[in-house]
């Protein structure tokens, strides 16, 4: 393969290589030892050398050398492990290349000219293996030959796709193409002789839109924070506009939120990442929603079929879908008829013979002794042979109806049985007969059919007896269950005992969990539910344990055993609302958004009414994290559980729908926000159920118009609310809530940037003279610089980013900002110094020596607040603190740090995240406001005593590297000269003041005794320390030398621009980023 040009400084070192061909500029050397026939010394110890290597330092056996005569020097163009691939490289150079050089009078040319070709292989090579992920290789090559030659991004950055489409600008439309990479949207236009080119980072969406206007057709709008911009006349908009809303909603979860959100393992390696993949990821991500699969779960194979259903006495038609451990159909109209089979519960699958009325049929059994059977499959031989091989390697696994230890009873049955009324008991009865009569129909258990008829059952409410075990069913939690038999109770012994900021919450909210239930008035109750959260925790520590868990917790007690309760709630958390309970709570905010959305869809009056639906989002935020439960009669609440569990989220929009619906004409007379809340609160406290009567009578309600005039809502049944909710709603799919939720995390995501942003400004504002304008702008680049370095990061460098940019919870405010690492330091600090400096080595040295400094917790990184800081003090500081600054940058960091302006208390020291000492301990001190003022009083205290320190003296040493700095610092200034002469002034005004001060101290030190010299000696730090602390100069000095010099006083107080160097570094840090990049690759 070709290589990238590497020298050889010795062409034959050690005699390892022997040259097989060879002409006047290159050379194809075999490594000795390989492939020779005999057994000579040298070539039997080389090959025991390359044998015993580790594979990643082990040398190809052949590789071509490019020479220049009469140089020393060779370079590695190309290696191969066999003779053949090494031998076409040669003679594509000898038939390609060798006529042309001798052409060159410079040798040096000759080396530069075989350089860029054998560069250019490369990436012809680079961009060959990308072309032929694609459908159409060679139309893809010459794509991505315009892409990179129009944007100049580095070749690291992969292009996805492109469209032919129109960019708006105003009222005239562009044509050309957009081109979507993995971080970038880019658009390129020339037409009439004007070129029109753009690119916006995917980091920097802020909304996806589809729109349309009198003047041009449907389009997509995309919006930044600086602007939108309008692309319509696509060939196929649809598909163009999912997959910008896939790309971008991928590279804002890889950048901002990799450790809360989980990416399918494809997508884990940008590079990696097709036109096919995004489809394949998106049918996924449909799969996984519309069954509540596990999200580790892979698809395998979709196929058209058609099912046999007894129940209908017929084939349906639908598609199946095969993944990992489950079989799954669904009917083409969604929802009509699905079926869910785990391969756990397979026996056999096997095709049956063909007939013109059952074409390629598979039957699949199940250890209940039923099959089903699939016909119309095509390429069935493939799919039995995969799900054979999937099916054996879960053989393991056990299934839910064999025989196994019974858990714990759920707590309904010994705590609320007493409390049932004849009327409640009759109606669970009639109830427990048409659940009979359903399962001798459809089936029971995981893979019964879930028709529209299951749905009506289910909105009358599941018959107490069974509610358990159809929820472990419609969520699959007893497939999860089966395969991990004594699981649990391992899980509560560890768990157990254990404290956490986690524990301590659970024992906070445990008595606070449906208190007024008698299964949660006695000790039993309490400590199902204590084990049951404080296992989860322990299984997933990521999530640990979030409010609301207790409410959800407590009432799948009531109606499950405790191991089963435990596994629906890891249903819950991590397949049915996914990112619901990690630290930001992202999927319910998602969540939120989408329902704002769908309120403006299918409630247009009401959504006119109230433009701004943050509120009425708000209150519906508890709906979706409880399911109803805080809001909801028990009883009610109860049935729209059952709800949740057989249609998962989509049961909860449409309910929080069919509420706001009823309640519309209500809402649009409520004059504020409080009498809309009173009005969705009195509504909800009488949504009843047929089993209420069992439960303490309602509080009567005013008969007349109350609240401002607008008339009190009538009772109103929960079964006939949820059947009016699919009446009006049931159009909505699982397709489409995953769509809007692709969008909407775009807005959610870039919504929490916003914060972040906001509360890094606020703190950092008050302690620098920065304008606020100015601030702002070094925080967005700030934040590109860390981005940037994650374009081309795996998911796990992500990750680890993430990581260190959140860190713990506990953490303070300001050590959850970005934070930059030591090379995006180095490279921000190029952009942003007013100082250009001399040689890049020095600059390098010094940019090493700022990092180090600001590093107050030696971490290895710089948070924004040092960063502002540091800024803060070469542009908008005295020339006492700048002289300060470099003073510091010279001399080794010292035992206490002072961040240049900031004062020490507001520092990351652990002063801000916890009290001092003897407040925490204190039992005096009890008083919030006499802690606070304590603790303010320790912190001026500090301040003064650290103010006070003087800075350490400077030695000899580092007095020249000072020196050196200043130098390179007045390089290219206009007043080069005049400054040149006054720090020579200087330095030789420090020179006689350190050399009498080492005169003086040589002197007291001939006056001690012999005796004090020769105990003092072995206590020495050597000869260099004691020349350091022989020739010694202090701050104060150098400032006052420095003052007597007015060309050095003008040089440091002139006002430098930081809006003008901030422009600059928008226009050049990407150019940086795509020169670094190349040469990372190289």
């Amino acid at each position: 393969m070709w290589l990238n040009p590497e020298e050889v400084l010795v062409k034959n070192a050690l005699k390892l290589w022997v040259t097989e061909k060879s002409n006047d500029f290159f050379l194809l050397q075999r490594r000795r030892g390989h492939g020779e026939q005999g057994g000579k010394i040298s070539g039997l110890l080389v090959g025991a050398l390359d044998t015993v290597l580790d594979s990643s330092a082990r040398v190809t056996p052949f590789r071509i050398l490019l020479q220049v005569p009469g140089s020393q020097i060779s370079w590695v163009i190309a290696s191969g492990a066999a003779i053949e691939e090494v031998n076409k490289h040669w003679d594509w150079l000898v038939h390609n290349l060798l006529h042309s050089l001798s052409v060159f009078e410079n040798k040096e040319d000759v080396a530069s000219f075989v350089k860029g070709k054998v560069k250019g292989l490369i990436a012809e090579e680079a961009r060959g293996r990308q072309a032929a992920q694609e459908d159409e290789p060679d139309k893809f090559r010459e794509v991505l030959l315009k892409f990179e030659l129009h944007f100049g991004l580095p070749s690291s950055e992969k292009l996805v796709t492109h469209y032919s489409c129109c960019c708006w600008k105003g009222r005239v439309p562009r044509q050309g193409f957009l081109y979507l990479s993995i971080n970038h949207l880019a658009f390129y236009s020339f037409l009439l002789g004007k070129e029109v080119k753009f690119v916006v980072p995917w980091a920097e969406v802020t909304r996806l839109e589809r729109v349309s206007s009198p003047l041009m057709t449907e389009s997509i709008r995309v919006s930044t924070r600086q602007r939108q911009r309008d692309f319509s006349m696509f060939l196929n908009l649809d598909e163009a506009f999912g997959v910008i809303g896939q790309l971008a909603d991928i590279a804002l979860r890889r950048l901002l939120d990799s450790e809360g959100l989980e990416l399918d393992r494809v997508l884990q390696q940008p590079t990696r990442i097709t036109k096919r993949v995004l489809e394949e990821q998106a049918l996924r991500e449909y799969v996984l929603a519309l069954f509540r699969l596990p999200r580790a779960e892979r698809l395998y194979e979709v196929a058209s079929c058609s099912v046999w259903t007894p129940h209908a006495r017929c084939h349906t038609a639908g598609t199946l879908y095969a993944t990992d451990s489950y079989l799954c159909f669904s009917s083409r109209e969604e929802g009509h008829c699905t079926l869910l089979i785990p391969l756990s519960e397979v026996l056999s699958i096997e095709k049956a013979e063909s007939t013109s009325l059952l074409p390629n049929p598979v039957i699949v059994s199940v250890r209940s002794k039923k099959a089903f059977q699939l016909i119309e499959l095509q390429e069935r031989d493939e799919l039995v042979d995969g799900l054979n091989a999937r099916l054996r390697a879960l053989q393991w696994k056990h299934s839910m109806f064999r025989s196994r230890p019974q858990g714990k009873r759920s707590l309904v049955t010994h705590t609320h049985t007493h409390t049932h009324t004849h009327t409640h008991t009759s109606m669970q009865q009639v109830k427990q007969r048409l659940w009979d009569d359903h399962f001798l129909e459809f089936g029971r258990g995981v893979h019964m059919f879930r028709t529209d008829k299951i749905q009506r059952l289910v909105a009358m409410g599941i018959p107490e007896s069974l509610r358990g075990e159809l929820w472990m069913n419609f969520s699959d939690a007893s497939t999860e269950l089966a395969a991990h038999q004594g699981y649990y109770s391992g899980l509560v012994q560890r768990a157990m005992g254990h404290s956490s900021l986690a524990t301590e919450e659970i024992e906070r909210d445990l008595h606070r969990s449906l208190p007024d239930h008698p299964a949660f008035q006695n000790p039993t109750g309490i400590a199902a539910l204590r084990r049951v959260l404080t296992a989860y925790a322990h299984r997933n520590p990521k999530i640990g344990y979030c409010q609301s868990m207790n409410i959800l917790a407590s009432v799948l007690l009531l109606y499950a055993k405790e191991e089963e309760a435990f596994w629906l709630l890891v249903a819950v958390c991590e397949r049915m609302l996914p990112d619901y309970f990690n630290r930001r709570v992202i999927g319910a905010q998602v969540d939120q958004s989408v329902f704002e959305e769908l309120i403006r869809e299918r409630l247009p009056e009401l959504a006119e009414h109230i433009p701004d639906l943050s509120p009425l989002s708000s209150v519906s935020l508890s709906w979706f994290l409880t399911l109803f439960l805080s809001v909801l009669p028990f009883h009610s609440a109860v049935c729209v559980v059952d709800c949740f569990f057989f249609h998962g989220i989509k049961a909860i929009f449409q309910l929080g729908l069919a509420v706001l619906d009823a309640n519309a004409a209500q809402l649009c007379a409520s004059t504020d926000d409080g009498q809309a809340l009173m009005v969705l609160t009195g509504f909800l406290d009488q949504v009843g159920s047929g089993e209420d009567s069992s439960g303490p009578p309602p509080s009567p309600q005013p008969p007349a118009e109350e609240n401002n005039g607008v008339p009190a809502v009538g009772r109103t049944n929960i079964t006939d609310l949820i059947n009016e909710s699919y009446e009006k709603f049931g159009e909505l799919t699982v397709r489409q809530i995953e769509r809007l939720r692709c969008r909407h995390r775009i807005l959610v995501l870039q919504a929490h940037e916003d914060t972040t942003k906001e509360n890094a400004l606020r703190l950092v504002s008050p302690d620098v003279s920065i304008s606020p304008d100015d601030l702002a702008d070094v925080y967005d680049l700030f934040k590109v610089s860390v981005r940037l370095r994650l374009h081309t990061a795996s998911l796990a460098a992500a990750v680890a980013a993430a990581a260190s940019r959140s860190g713990e919870p506990g953490r303070s405010c300001d050590q959850q900002q970005y934070r930059l690492d030591r090379p995006q330091f180095k490279s921000l600090y190029g952009l942003l110094t007013p100082w250009p400096g001399g040689s890049p080595q020095h600059a390098d040295t010094l940019a090493n020596r700022t990092f180090t400094l600001l590093d107050q917790d030696q971490d290895s990184m710089v948070t924004f607040r040092e960063f502002a800081c540091w800024l803060d003090t070469l542009y908008c500081e005295e020339l006492n603190e700048k002289i300060r600054l470099l003073y510091r940058l010279h001399i080794p960091p010292g035992e206490h740090r002072v961040l240049l302006t900031c004062p020490p208390h507001l520092s990351t020291s652990p002063v801000l995240l916890t009290c001092p000492p003897h407040l925490s301990t204190s039992p005096e001190v009890k008083d919030y406001q006499e802690q606070l003022k304590q603790m303010l009083q320790d912190l001026v205290r500090e301040k003064e005593k650290d103010v006070e320190k003087p800075l350490p003296l400077m030695n000899q040493r580092e007095f020249i590297q000072f020196c050196k700095t200043l130098y390179s610092l007045f390089h290219g200034d206009p007043e080069e000269n005049d400054l040149f002469q006054a720090i020579a002034t200087v330095t030789s005004l420090v020179l006689q003041i350190g050399e009498a001060g080492h005169r003086s101290g040589r002197h007291r030190g001939s006056e001690v005794s012999q005796q004090e010299e020769e105990e003092a000696e072995p206590k020495g730090g050597g000869e260099d320390s004691v020349s350091d602390s022989e020739w010694t100069v202090s701050y104060a000095q150098i400032l006052a030398s420095l003052l007597t010099e007015q060309a050095l006083v003008n040089f440091f107080e002139k006002p430098a621009d930081l809006s003008a160097k901030i422009a600059s570094a928008k226009q050049k840090q990407y150019e940086q980023h795509s020169s670094q990049a190349e040469a990372d690759l190289k």
